[in-house]
């Protein structure tokens, strides 16, 4: 023990020395004088004096961030990881502390602060004070090595007196904690029975001697010691059991008992059960959530708490920053193993890993309650949950709630005053306060907008404390607050009233609520007029009749004026849409039907096209910088539009055309690009493309080659030849057409390509090719205000320094021009919030960007009109195009074509009428095609 001692003092001893000795001493042996390198020296000294200030400065800025916001963990990180490097001890002690109280520090935290410690204990004094420091240590997360290293250190304190029996006790502690880990409990086993061997060597007699009687009682007591070590590690289930099974048998003097043997063979069976699980944790990447999830069904299964316990602790020291993890682990501890200093401990450890979770601070409390916790200790966490940093306003009024139940609870209310009945009050009074001050300053909203705290608080003095007067003041301040227009609100003050007050308050009350009401007056005047059957007099029945009828009677007056309106408003809408459809129809005849000479006959077909696209698809796409160049034959017009959006979401009502001549003589007709629907899975739809690309297919083939073999490229052109920017890239197979979609937003020519899968909306009308989540999102964050200018790199440059990036993207137009917006998205929700409240109201490149938790607003349902159904054809608003007005709204259409449709035609898209006989119509109903001697003899009848 002496050399232990000894080789352990020397290790310190040449640990704490001086740096400069070993500089020292280097010098001398090279035969260097103090004068030798002087001006290298100097230099060094300069740049050495120039670190240290700026290090400082670096540590200044971390300390008054954290004293703005004290929770954010990075900052903790970077200030101890400064101080240790500029050797500030006692600077280095007080931000540890300071960490440790609001996180709990990983494993490599503490033994970096363990080491630091254990060189300086030089004294006796000072030891004790690491034992309170690795007490704490392990207290945090379940770590084998820190276990070890307290395990090692207790032993250099063996010399001291009970310093063997401190050895076994921590050494026990650990077993405890981490015997069962499977993977690296058989460690701490092996290290508790080298520490008896050990002592088993002091004990053994010196050769040629014999051994005294006590001395052999002590040495067999030793070799007990050993012995029942070896059995109880044989019948835990760990890993690489065989070797310590070899072990034992080649330690051991006499054969291993044969209850052992059949112990160590039940526990290698079990061993088989757990493995696969262990398997499967090894072969996955950190942090195996899933992995553990299953583990854990399989322990809960199984219903071993102290294995229970162990593989909740080894999933949270990995995903110490999974809310539901700690949730439904401290619930595992509340309802089954309830004991108080585990409850509290796990309790403790998840609201301050997780502080940002409402539900982990509210089972808290309500864990402090049960176990009888010091009001003092629960109202102090109280108040650390206030400084959590919630992300939703909301989130305060459920925990404003969980502390005024807690204060409640604690009120005698058979005395008709007391402290804890105050103190209850004025935690009322300071809840609102709160939440009007604090919460809406930040989130613009109270987060309680039905008031249920005020409401809870007179349900209190009125039921409770018999102050029915208090709890009327009360709802009185809930009903100014923009309450009294809802049926509910009025009918739970009533409730309250009918079971604390009286008859007049009641009747007061109701009568108030049938002339406020506006949500639901008719149920309000069925309670009113209950009540006064069962309680009224003659004269109050017919009050209240007669009081219902006229509140009543206006609201019908309001309701039918107000259909009224938005009747008239749809017929009108109606008519201009059936004016405008008339107006385009009548300006196609006039057009179609003109005599013209056969070289002014294209010219009139041309501007009628261009009068058909300024006038009708601006209407419909005002928005659409790039006009169409003209339609293809009157018979495709609805196909084409289906075939814009590549997933058919549009569609248009079939209508009886007439097909319209081919412009040969201009351009060469394109081909009709045809789509095939059995082979959608095979297909993408890429749109957004620049119109100014000269060979489409081309280019496209050679952005997808990387994708897989490409079968063709349908490629979707105007009538005249111009390039629509959009077509389809089949592939051959599968897989192909899902890489494809990977390069969805990929830059072409400076504007991003949309590549989206090739879907019927027609048969999936719940397909939808937006990839973004739309939901509440924790770990993303939604910045806005951002300088156009703004990029991905200085983003992420910006953004980085308060959590590990998953991804940043920036929010563009069609034309691939930044928005101002972005959205950050962070490896968990503790660093999300974090961002949120270091960077709201920042400034980059002067200009004052929001940032906050990704919550986007539900995207609003398209109403049909009363006059429109879904799945017929929607009338389109009038809009202007580029051109302004453009030409005059007045008909053109020769008096000699205006005549009455026949009973049994129907009016096609030019105008042409259209009967129903062979004669007229195609072998399947198709309008038959009119040429040039139709259309004379149709303008000669009249």
């Amino acid at each position: 023990m002496n050399t232990m001692a000894a080789a352990e003092h020397g290790q310190v001893e040449r640990e704490t020395r001086a740096p400069g000795d070993e500089e020292e001493e280097e010098m001398e042996s090279e035969g260097e004088g103090p004068g030798d390198g002087s001006s290298e020296g100097t230099a060094q000294s300069s740049s050495d004096e120039e670190d240290d200030k700026e290090n400082e400065a670096e540590i200044q800025r971390l300390e008054e961030q954290l004293s703005i916001n004290a929770f954010d963990y990075n900052c903790h990180v970077d200030l101890i990881k400064l101080l240790r490097q500029e050797g500030e001890l006692e600077r280095l002690r007080r931000a540890r502390q300071k960490m440790s109280e609001l996180f709990p520090l990983t494993e490599e935290i503490w033994l970096d602060w363990l080491k630091d410690e254990m060189k300086i204990a030089e004294e006796d004094s000072n030891r004790e004070k690491v034992y309170e420091l690795f007490q704490r240590a392990v207290k945090d997360y379940i770590c084998p090595e820190i276990w070890l290293e307290y395990a090692q250190y207790s032993i250099g304190g063996m010399g001291e007196e009970g310093g063997i029996a401190k050895v076994r006790s921590v050494f026990e502690s650990a077993l405890t904690a981490v015997g069962l880990h499977m993977t690296k409990g058989s460690t701490v086993w092996d290290a508790y029975r080298e520490f008896e061997n050990a002592i088993l060597g002091t004990l053994q007699p010196s050769p040629g001697s014999v051994p005294s009687a006590e001395q052999q009682q002590m040495l067999n007591a030793q070799l007990g010691k050993i012995h029942a070590l070896f059995k109880r590690q044989l019948g835990v289930p760990l890993l690489d059991m065989d070797s310590t099974y070899a072990e034992y048998e080649e330690w051991s003097e006499e054969p291993i008992p044969e209850t052992v043997v059949q112990n160590y063979k039940k526990t290698l069976k079990q061993v088989e059960k757990y493995k696969p699980y262990e398997e499967a944790l090894l072969a996955a990447e950190t942090p195996k959530l899933v992995e553990y999830q299953a583990y854990i069904d399989f322990e809960l299964k199984e219903g071993d708490p102290a294995r229970i316990q162990l593989i909740f602790e080894r999933a949270l020291a990995e995903n110490c920053l999974v809310p539901d993890l700690w949730a439904r682990y401290t619930k595992y501890l509340d309802r089954q193993l309830k004991v108080k200093d585990l409850v509290l401990s796990a309790h403790d450890r998840a609201a301050r890993n997780c502080p940002w979770t409402v539900g982990l601070w509210k089972s808290y409390i309500l864990a402090m309650e049960r176990h009888c916790v010091d009001h003092n200790i629960v109202t102090e966490n109280f108040e650390k949950a206030l400084n959590a940093g919630f992300i939703q306003a909301t989130d305060y009024v459920d925990i404003w709630q969980a502390y005024l139940d807690y204060l409640r609870r604690r009120v005698d209310f058979t005395k008709e005053s007391s402290k804890e009945l105050e103190e209850l009050r004025a935690a009322f009074v300071r809840a609102l306060d709160y939440l009007k001050q604090e919460v809406e300053e930040r989130f613009s909203e109270s987060g309680d907008p039905t008031c249920t705290i005020i409401q809870n608080w007179a349900r209190i003095e009125a039921s409770h404390c018999n102050n029915i007067q208090k709890a009327r003041e009360l709802w009185d301040s809930i009903m100014t607050k923009g309450n009294s227009k809802f049926a509910n609100m009025w009918l739970e003050y009533y409730n309250l009233e009918r079971a604390h007050g009286d008859i007049q308050h009641c009747r007061k009350a109701l009568h108030r609520a049938v002339q406020c009401t506006t949500d639901y007056p008719e149920h309000v005047c069925d309670v009113l007029l209950t009540f006064e059957r069962l309680e009224g007099s003659l004269e109050e029945w017919d009050t209240a009749v007669l009081k219902t009828e006229n509140r009543l009677s206006r609201v019908n007056e309001q309701r039918a004026k107000a259909a009224e309106k938005q009747a008239v408003h749809a017929r009108q809408e109606e008519e201009k849409a059936e004016q405008r459809k008339k107006s385009r129809a009548e300006k196609k005849v006039a057009k179609k039907g003109k005599r013209a000479k056969p070289g002014d006959k294209r010219k009139a077909e041309d501007e009628d096209e261009e009068d058909e696209e300024w006038g009708e698809e601006a209407t419909e796409q005002p928005k659409k910088k790039h006009k169409g160049e003209d339609e293809k034959a009157e018979e495709n017009e609805t196909e084409e539009m289906e075939m814009e959006t590549g997933l058919f979401g549009r569609s248009a009502p079939k209508k009886a055309q007439a097909p319209a001549k081919a412009k040969a003589s201009i351009v060469k007709e394109q081909p009709r690009v045809l789509h095939d629907a059995n082979k959608e899975n095979l297909t993408v739809f890429v749109s957004n493309l620049p119109f100014s690309v000269s060979d489409p297919e081309k280019e496209l083939r050679k952005v997808f080659s990387d994708c897989g073999e490409i079968s063709q490229v349908r490629v979707v052109y105007s009538s005249n030849g111009t390039f629509r920017g959009y077509c389809y890239v089949e592939f051959v197979e599968e897989k192909s057409a899902l890489d494809a979609l990977k390069l969805d937003r990929q830059q072409i020519r400076g504007r991003p390509m949309f590549v989206s899968p090739c879907v019927d909306k027609n048969k999936n009308p719940d397909f939808k090719v937006f990839k973004y989540s739309t939901a509440l999102e924790k770990h993303k964050l939604f910045i806005s205000g951002l300088p156009y200018s703004s990029t991905k790199e200085e983003l992420e440059e910006i953004f980085k320094e308060h959590g590990t990036i998953k991804e940043i993207r920036v929010v563009t137009n069609r034309s691939g021009k930044p928005k101002g917006l972005a959205y950050v998205e962070y490896e968990n929700e503790a660093q999300a919030s974090q961002a949120v409240l270091k960077l709201d109201g920042t400034k980059i490149k002067e200009h004052e960007i929001k940032v906050a938790i990704s919550n986007p607003p539900r995207r609003k349902q398209t109403e049909f009109p009363e006059t429109t159904r879904p799945g017929t054809p929607m009338v389109p608003r009038q809009a202007y195009g580029a051109r302004g007005k453009g030409r005059t709204q007045v008909a053109l259409l020769p008096r000699s074509l205006h005549r009455q449709n026949a009973p049994n035609t129907t009016k096609t898209e030019n105008g042409t009428p259209q009967t129903q006989s062979a004669s007229s119509t195609g072998a399947e109903g198709e309008p038959k095609k009119m040429s040039n001697a139709d259309f004379a003899r149709m303008l000669l009848q009249k």
